[in-house]
């Protein structure tokens, strides 16, 4: 279950995939697309174990129109255009579980996600091309088990990581991608858009917290700088 949602009469932010993938034995997807929603829903059926299917109220028709039911039919959500329509295939069939799907290919940054934060990294790899500035997306789509190799590969081409991540910066899934490619031995640049505090009443201090375009962009210029020496 999400709770983290654009809107005045929606401030709750419950993003559990960092903390229930640290669970051991437990798998955990989290979907940012119908057609991987379908056929990562008809491998957890067919597992064998313990499986938590997350879906994002942005992403999700069902929750966006109880959202917008009781009066509340004025306000908006920012929902991507891809994210909660799109094609699915005609015949399901189960996707691998543990496996990551690359959204775009790129050069300069790797930006990883999962859920609506893959829309958003997608969003702004669209604005930067534009500036000369190509960004490679890789969706997680599994939290839990990580597609290690897939990450270390593309991390690798790119020497830069930035993670987009609507949980809180602090102890969950994006300092955990960082630990995967340091263990692994691979040099690079690392930096992070995540939800940064308890998230505020008021909608233009709500959207400076959240993940958005704009904080991703700003973030890709920043580690695209010349590294510093800092002495100490």
């Amino acid at each position: 279950m999400n709770q983290a949602c654009t809107g005045s009469d929606c401030q709750t932010q419950l993003d559990l995939w960092g903390w229930l993938g640290h669970i051991p034995g437990l798998t955990v997807i989290v979907p940012s697309i119908p057609a991987d929603a379908g056929s990562l829903m008809l491998a957890s059926l067919q597992h064998d174990g313990p499986v938590i299917f997350l879906e994002h109220k942005l992403l999700s028709e069902s929750w966006l129109e109880f959202l917008g039911s009781g009066g509340r039919q004025n306000i908006e959500y920012d929902v991507p255009t891809q994210g909660v329509r799109g094609p699915v295939p005609r015949r399901w069939e189960p996707l691998p579980i543990g496996k990551a799907a690359i959204r775009r290919e790129g050069t300069d940054v790797t930006v990883v996600s999962v859920g609506v934060g893959v829309h958003r990294a997608m969003q702004a790899a669209e604005i930067l091309e534009k500036e000369k500035i190509s960004l490679a997306v890789l969706d997680l789509r599994t939290v839990a088990p990580l597609d290690k190799t897939t990450l270390c590969e593309m991390v690798a081409q790119t020497g830069r990581l930035l993670v987009v991540d609507e949980d809180y910066e602090g102890f969950g899934l994006s300092g955990e991608l960082a630990a995967v490619l340091l263990e692994a031995g691979i040099p690079f640049k690392y930096a992070r858009v995540c939800t940064q505090t308890t998230i505020p009443y008021a909608r233009s201090m709500e959207d400076n917290v959240l993940p958005n375009v704009e904080r991703i962009r700003t973030a890709i210029i920043e580690i695209l700088k010349p590294a510093r020496n800092i002495r100490g």
